[in-house]
């Protein structure tokens, strides 16, 4: 009988001295589980601030060109190693522009694609690579300075680019336009100082000569 009851006291008391540790882990594995989603959420970036546009999936997953590479790089560099943007770096490369471009801190640069600069034409897309002078004029034009464009403002925007004249937004949803015509393909690119907006267009300022206008 003596033996019955201490087989269950031993019993009794096992079972008081595992439940707070069974409570612990309990307890640990609820708060584990309640702060993943939060964490995971904190880390993911918001739609305004992810790139959008129907050229977006046109662009390398990984690698020279990939979003995710160029959110690492000055948006110089960040052109230099995209292939779709070989002749814009190009261009920089014939002015004192690339030094310019590097210092920006939260700006916009609208950059053309090799496309964009092929649909100018041979005489004039030629005309505007050779004139230093007129080049420098047409790629300041596709820098707006101290503003990352947000895809809000996009709809109806006017903004002072560093060249001096203005260039406007229009659109809605994924579908926006550059001074009425020039489609934006892939805006809100990131790269370390600036936004970058890929333009199936190369937008020409109204200060441009007749040979580099758009009715040339």
């Amino acid at each position: 009988m003596n033996s019955v009851r201490v087989r269950t006291v031993a019993i009794t008391v096992a079972a008081a001295l595992s439940l707070p540790l069974s409570l612990g882990i309990v307890t640990a594995q609820a708060s584990s589980s309640d702060s993943s989603p939060s964490a995971t959420n904190a880390a993911s970036p918001s739609a305004s601030e992810q790139p959008f546009g129907p050229g977006c999936s046109s662009l390398p997953q990984s690698g020279n060109g990939s979003a995710a590479q160029m959110a690492h790089e000055n948006v110089t560099t960040a052109v230099n190693n995209n292939p779709n943007l070989s002749m814009l770096a190009d261009a920089i490369k014939k002015t004192d522009l690339a030094n310019t471009l590097k210092s920006l801190k939260g700006s916009t640069v609208f950059a053309p694609t090799n496309d964009a600069f092929n649909k100018l034409g041979t005489a004039k897309r030629d005309a505007i690579l050779n004139d230093s002078a007129q080049l420098k004029k047409v790629l300041t034009y596709h820098v707006v300075e101290n503003k990352e464009i947000t895809k809000a403002e996009l709809p109806d925007g006017t903004f002072t680019t560093l060249e001096g004249s203005t260039l406007t937004t229009s659109g809605s949803g994924d579908s926006f336009k550059v001074n009425g015509s020039v489609p934006i393909s892939c805006g809100n690119v990131p790269t370390q100082n600036a936004a970058v907006y890929i333009v199936d267009g190369v937008l020409v300022p109204p200060t441009a000569t007749p040979s580099t206008s758009p009715s040339a």
